[in-house]
């Protein structure tokens, strides 16, 4: 079970990098839930989280450019369990590049055909980093990249 868990945590942050946000959003259960520190309030829907990142696109031109994901950790809980990373994540906008560092919490689920789908996400900045490190060339390419089981 513990590399099914990392197979779809991979799955996952494969689809954010490379900006496949259907295979992203299909990620999560209808129902999860999803906790930012860049957002004032608690996601409480899949479709909630999906219409908040529709509205970054919207206003700011938002692009995932990469995400890696390393420092990776799955607790197993049954027909649960719980994997945290760091990740790096670089996305682009109106305003220009920008690379973040943050630790994530991601709570699946082992659905009854035995897939595992995520139905919480937690979402912090990394011990020691305050702000994000902004270049003003824009992406070209888009790579993603997750570090094999430690």
């Amino acid at each position: 079970m513990h590399d099914e868990v990392l197979r779809a945590a991979d799955a996952l942050v494969a689809a954010f990098g490379e900006g496949r946000l259907d295979d992203y959003f299909a990620a999560f259960a209808p129902d999860a839930t999803f906790v930012f520190h860049t957002t004032s309030e608690r996601l409480s829907s899949t479709s909630d989280y999906r219409a908040l990142w529709d509205r970054w696109v919207a206003e700011d031109d938002f692009r995932v450019v990469s995400c890696a994901s390393t420092d990776r950790l799955v607790q197993l809980l049954g027909d649960s369990a719980v994997f945290t990373h760091l990740v790096e994540t670089t996305v682009s906008t109106t305003a220009g590049v920008e690379t973040t560092r943050e630790r994530e919490t991601i709570v699946f689920r082992r659905q009854t055909r035995g897939h595992w789908l995520a139905v919480h996400e937690h979402l912090s900045a990394a011990p020691g980093t305050t702000t994000a490190t902004a270049t003003t060339t824009p992406a070209t390419t888009t790579a993603t990249s997750t570090e094999t089981e430690r």
